[in-house]
Order: structure tokens, then sequence, then C-alpha cells
């Protein structure tokens, strides 16, 4: 491998968006309740923005519901808030230093909003994937230009750093296919 570009790191940042969007995804909630459909969540805490399970412990106790226990009671309005403002369509009831958070059933409508949010993530993901490219494709032009390697090699390259993008973003499709297939699923 020459020290003009490494194509283990630009694989390695492509799997970050491809790890990054599965995550994303993971939080869309099809059927049932999932810990994880709170994973987006940010709760405004002690002068900071922190992901919901960092202030409190997310069950499900049911398969349509989901249990958030708050640790410092003065927490309780911030969550409350926090998920109400997320988009996810959730409507938590405070319980104390609890809430129970009902999961109403999917309609067409919301099943439809809710491919477009998977979609949203999946272009995210392929611009990020793109923008690795083109860090990689930059990096090989600016060795070819300071003669550290030759055209033929840089075009070689240059050829595996766009088949690995294309195969990247073929994965995100294929992620996305299955997702959008489990969400429309009744």
């Amino acid at each position: 491998m020459s020290g003009a570009i490494d194509l283990n790191d630009i694989k390695r940042r492509m799997d970050g968006a491809i790890n990054a969007f599965k995550s994303d995804i993971a939080s869309l909630r099809t059927g049932r309740a999932s810990a994880n459909i709170l994973d987006p969540v940010m709760v405004e805490a002690y002068g900071s923005r922190v992901p919901l399970n960092q202030v409190a412990n997310i069950t499900v106790p049911e398969p349509r519901m989901l249990g958030v226990s708050i640790w410092d009671k003065s927490m309780v309005g911030a969550v409350d808030r926090a998920i109400r403002e997320s988009n996810l369509g959730l409507n938590p009831i405070v319980d104390g230093q609890n809430l129970r958070i009902p999961l109403p059933e999917l309609n067409e409508e919301r099943r439809k909003s809710l491919v477009k949010v998977a979609h949203d993530y999946a272009e995210k993901a392929k611009v990020a994937i793109r923008h690795v490219r083109r860090d990689g494709m930059d990096d090989l032009k600016k060795a070819e230009k300071d003669g550290d390697i030759g055209q033929d090699e840089s075009r070689s390259l240059s050829d595996r750093v766009q088949k690995m993008t294309d195969d990247t973003i073929s994965e995100v499709d294929r992620l996305l296919a299955e997702k959008e297939k489990e969400i429309m699923q009744v």
C-alpha cells in the first residue's frame, strides 16, 4: 500500500456512515415497542444536551408501551418536553418520576411519514459516504501531483475508491429497503 492513500481508513470511515445509518433507522419504530425508539431524544440537562439514556432508564413493560424511569426528580419536565418535541409522535404520561409512553397504532399516514424519515436518514448516510470518497480522491490527486504515485496507480486506486463507494451506497439502499418493508408491514 502506498503512502498516498489509506484505503483501510476510507473503508473504516464509510463503515462508520453505515453504522450511524443503522442506528438511525433502528430508532424508527415499527409495530412493536423498542427502547431504541428513544435513542435520538436529547434532553436539556444541567446546562447541556445529553442523550435520554444518560438521565433515565428505558424499559419495555408491554409490547405497545415504553417506561422511562428518570433518576433525578428535577429532570421529569425536561425529559417529558424532549420526548414530545422529538417528532416521534409520542405523548408521555407523567407518573411521579416515571413516564409511561403508550405507542399509538401505526396508521397508513404515520407509516408513510416514518418511511420518509428513513429516506432522509439514508440520504444523510449517502452524503457522508460521498464526502469520504471526495476526501480520498483529493488525497489521490495531491499524491499524483506531488509525484508520490504515478498516473496508472492513481487511476487504479481511484477505481477502487469508487467501487468501495458504490458498494457502501448499495448497502445503504439494501438496509433502507428492508426497513421500509418492515415499517409498511401491517
